[in-house]
């Protein structure tokens, strides 16, 4: 299949598709004479492993590291648990940083209950000053690749 047959078949942008090409997830495929990339299941099956990963927030490097003993079906896969309890452990954090943001805005939105001149908006007052129900922590919530796991 050409790839956009592949981006069909795994309800995949091309331009993710030739992303994860430059990145080393998905393999250089072959070409026909008329340079077209042209895939197979195999190609399919791992866009589809990749994709999946994705979509529970896994970084290109655990990615990486998955498909490293996806690809040599005899190794141990102790890594494989440890890099999923690693995640669960950010997964977790990430979940009470979400319930502390949902508290702050909360308690940000209390302040303005009624529709009223700008200027007197609780809301925008509150963004404005310092104040205990919006604090800014200095932490930085997780985004998308920013761990990572030794290989």
């Amino acid at each position: 299949m050409k790839i956009g047959e592949l981006a069909k078949a795994a309800d995949t942008p091309v331009e993710t598709i030739r992303y994860y090409e430059r990145s080393g997830l998905l393999p250089e495929t072959a070409r026909t004479e008329n340079n077209y990339r042209i895939y197979g299941e195999a190609q399919r099956d791992r866009l589809l492993f990749i994709r999946r990963c994705r979509g529970l927030d896994m970084s290109l490097d655990e990615i990486r590291l998955l498909l490293r003993f996806k690809d040599s079906p005899d190794e141990n896969c102790a890594q494989v648990n440890a890099l999923l309890d690693a995640h669960i452990g950010h997964v977790s954090v990430r979940i009470g940083e979400l319930k502390n943001l949902e508290r702050q805005l909360k308690a940000l939105r209390k302040t303005c209950r009624e529709a009223r001149e700008s200027s007197q908006c609780g809301i925008l007052n509150g963004l404005s000053t310092c104040q205990e129900s919006a604090p800014h922590t200095g932490k930085t919530g997780h985004v998308h690749g920013t761990h990572t796991m030794k290989s």
